[in-house]
């Protein structure tokens, strides 16, 4: 039966108010989203600054990371039990402890121990250069990805900065180089982890489940072999590193970015991870009296305008 003027009126207003309801609660998300993306930044910092400060005191690099998988394990462990092991049977042993050794136990570890030699401004300007530049190396060989200029000119940029690192740190101390050598070491692991995820089409929070929960498992050896500090440490400073390592940098962050890049995208959410070094490089100054040189500020400056080049090119 055909409509009516009327009733055709009152479906015209209807749909027009469905989709202004409908935009605007995109524009939440977006907003939501957004906030996730520098909530992301803001945790990375204070993760640094935070192992920074505590390494120089009575905790270790292994009391760092014991704290982060026990915090972790605790967010992620309900998660496990309400939703089942199907996933993490389907991705395998073998998968999932291959995983494991490049993100879980040793890649914070290895990062920590960098800290406990070389300013937090480093390990957040170093480790996401060495992973941009690794991520589009590894990429290039085993999925064959094609290269834009403006990939390239980024990549040109992140290798000039890291060599004035090099050309800075040659002149200084030898122990800020081992410092700035693990930091490399951990981005590289961290490359060839999400190429892995990328090739066996892993879920996030699958691959983030498994590497926390292999993780915990050689925590009780990791204090047999490493020297600790939590002994000597005050309870409201292993309290601090349980929260800000465990439940905001091993929990929350993965979840907060996986949120920003399902409402904005790969490409516009990424555009928070050059941030990093920046807002590290101010609160190392503020919290940890480090004073970056100036060769070093603008070495900063050009890895950040390396990593951040490509993805304006292409908005």
């Amino acid at each position: 039966m055909p409509l009516s003027q009327s009733q055709k009126e009152r479906a015209v207003v209807m749909e027009a108010s469905l989709r202004g309801t409908m935009v605007g609660v995109g524009a939440d998300s977006r907003r939501l989203a957004i906030l996730a993306g520098f909530a992301v930044v803001a945790i990375t910092t204070v993760q640094f600054v935070a192992a920074r400060f505590s390494l120089k005191g009575d905790l270790t690099a292994a009391d760092i990371v014991s704290l982060r998988f026990a915090g972790a394990a605790l967010v992620f462990l309900p998660l496990l039990l309400k939703t089942g092991t199907a996933k993490l049977k389907a991705l395998g042993w073998r998968r999932a402890g291959l995983m494991a050794l490049l993100t879980g136990l040793p890649y914070p570890l290895i990062i920590n121990q960098g800290l406990s030699m070389a300013p937090a401004a480093h390990a957040a300007a170093l480790s996401p250069a060495v992973i941009v530049f690794f991520s589009f190396l590894f990429s290039r060989i085993v999925f064959k990805d094609k290269i834009s200029r403006a990939r390239l000119a980024g990549i040109a940029m992140i290798i000039a900065g890291l060599m004035l690192f090099v050309v800075q740190q040659g002149v200084g101390g030898g122990e800020t180089v081992r410092g700035d050598l693990l930091f490399a070491g951990s981005g590289i692991m961290f490359a060839a982890y999400a190429v892995l995820v990328r090739r066996w089409s892993v879920d996030a929070a699958t691959a983030t489940i498994a590497v926390v929960l292999l993780s915990c498992l050689p925590l009780p050896l990791l204090h047999v072999l490493a020297p600790s500090g939590l002994a000597t440490a005050s309870i409201g400073e292993v309290g601090t590193q349980f929260v800000i390592q465990g439940f905001l940098a091993g929990a929350l962050s993965s979840v907060l970015y996986t949120y920003a890049v399902r409402q904005l995208g790969p490409q516009p959410a990424s555009l928070f991870m050059p941030c990093i070094p920046v807002t590290t490089t101010a609160a190392g100054m503020v919290v940890l009296g480090e004073v970056p040189t100036v060769l070093q500020i603008v070495a900063i400056a050009i890895i950040t305008s390396g990593m951040i080049f490509p993805i304006l090119k292409r908005s």
